[in-house]
């Protein structure tokens, strides 16, 4: 089987660690990284501080083959995540030519002064390369395998898309599922036994109430159909077994 390609996400912000903001990024890479075959691994939020991004970047650049970062490439003064990256890196943070000149050239079509805040926006370590814009032209940037993106959701999603055929992918995970008329009570430990005789499956169940009464979808995921099928036919094996349990015989 193929080597699994990994990713990670860190989104970072005051605002949404004090629910001011609600991360709407997280979920968009998640659903487009599954369907690239690229497996979103962990994600971090932290806070608008750059020791704290730095700790964060690192660990998580070390550890999987792709990095996305979301937030604090902005004109503020708490947007700091190029900064981060740079010491990250151990690189300078400078204000880029290129992203200088995007940037006059759009904000004088807007008849905007380009002033020293919005210059903060064309600020990205030495070395590293753009990620376009065709939202609001700031650009975003790659520097090694970590993918500097804004926080805008609508920006994020331009941003993610431009990258994404950049990306080495890797076999896009498959699922099939099952639907189980009893609650995770009585198949909890069973499907347990099922999951470890099927180490290269991932299977979830996914508990529902309509109600009255409870029931489970259990799903299995994994990037070769036999695999599927293989733990699916356990699984209903399973249900079978069950439900012939709770048939209680008629009185004579």
């Amino acid at each position: 089987m193929n080597t699994p390609v990994t990713a990670a996400i860190l989104a970072i912000g005051d605002e949404l660690l004090s629910g001011r903001t609600k991360d709407k990024n997280i979920g968009h890479l998640a659903e487009t990284l599954t369907i690239a075959g690229i497996d979103l691994k962990e994600v971090r939020i932290v806070a608008d501080d750059e020791a704290a991004i730095v700790e964060a970047l690192n660990a998580l650049r070390a550890r999987y083959t792709y990095v996305f970062t979301s937030g604090g490439i902005g004109p503020t003064h708490d947007d700091i995540t190029a900064d981060a990256v740079s010491a990250a890196f151990g690189a300078e943070c400078r204000h880029d030519p290129e992203a200088m000149r995007l940037l006059a050239e759009m904000y004088a079509r807007r008849g905007m002064e380009f002033t020293e805040a919005r210059q903060r926006m064309a600020r990205m370590p030495v070395g590293a390369r753009h990620i376009p814009n065709p939202v609001s032209t700031a650009p975003g940037f790659v520097i090694g395998n970590v993918h500097v993106m804004a926080g805008v959701p609508q920006v994020f999603q331009a941003m993610v898309a431009a990258v994404l055929p950049t990306l080495a992918g890797g076999v896009p995970v498959q699922s099939r599922s099952v639907q189980s008329s009893f609650g995770e009570g009585d198949i909890g430990t069973p499907l347990g036994e099922i999951q470890k005789r099927h180490p290269e499956t991932s299977i979830g169940s996914y508990p529902k109430f309509d109600g009255k009464n409870f029931s489970t979808e259990i799903v299995v995921r994994a990037r070769e159909l036999a695999l599927i099928d293989a733990a699916i036919a356990e699984v209903e094996a399973m249900l079978a077994e069950i439900a012939a349990r709770k048939v209680v015989p008629k009185p004579d």
